[in-house]
């Protein structure tokens, strides 16, 4: 009993670890610009993935060797996260710049007309003269599993101490492997009610869209900004 116990406290607070703020931000600043319930949702997955990806493989490995992580290379660890996630909201201001969305008219071959809200790369052209294609974007899955290795390696040395509560490395490794869980179903979940609101956002008024992402870019780069300092301090 107290071994179940011990799992189901890990996966809750693997939930509760995915809603921290550096998570957010970031994943945020990855949803920025596509979101749909399908995109966000798998971004979540996959930066879910790959926090747990790193967190096995460096807690697991830790606690079968009886080691743990030093106080200065956790830090470095944070601090990385930090620089991240700023460089993250940073992208959402060079997209916003190179993007520059407005609405469009577009005819299609039938005589249909309707309206299309898109946005051309800057390309030295008269908007005129560029190709109205309408092509979807990456989803950014890949990005999103770098991003949660990143979290998973800055979280381990945490997590390491709650693992300890463990009996035995197997029951630790464990532990490890239901926070991991946790983590991803959290992030899936948020993702997936944060979707709708952030879809009605990208389709309202140019403007309110673009107020939406600056919030983002702007929240991601106070909040990477801050642990930088913190991180940096520890050092």
């Amino acid at each position: 009993m107290e071994y179940y116990s011990l799992l189901l406290l890990g996966l809750v607070v693997g939930i509760q670890h995915a809603l921290e703020a550096d998570h957010l931000a970031a994943v945020a600043a990855l949803g920025s610009g596509r979101t749909s319930s399908r995109a966000l949702v798998l971004r979540g997955s996959f930066w879910g993935l790959g926090h747990t990806a790193t967190l096995l493989l460096i807690c697991g490995l830790l606690l079968i060797l009886g080691e743990t992580i030093s106080s200065r290379l956790e830090a470095l660890f944070e601090l990385a996260v930090g620089l991240m996630v700023m460089l993250l909201g940073a992208r959402i201001f060079a997209r916003l710049w190179r993007e520059r969305p407005h609405f469009h008219v577009h005819l299609h071959e039938n005589g249909v007309r309707h309206i299309h809200a898109h946005s051309h790369p800057a390309a030295g052209v008269a908007h005129s003269e560029c190709a109205h294609r309408h092509e979807h974007r990456d989803l950014g899955l890949g990005r999103a599993l770098v991003v949660g290795m990143m979290h998973g390696a800055a979280g381990s040395a945490g997590l390491l101490v709650l693992a300890a509560a463990a009996s035995s490395a197997i029951d630790a490794v464990s532990y490890v492997l239901v926070f991991g869980v946790g983590s991803i179903l959290g992030m899936a979940a948020l993702s997936f009610v944060a979707s709708y609101p952030l879809g009605f956002l990208e389709r309202s008024a140019p403007w309110v869209n673009a107020a939406t992402a600056t919030s983002i870019g702007c929240a991601s780069m106070i909040i990477g900004g801050r642990l930088v300092t913190v991180s940096w301090g520890a050092l």
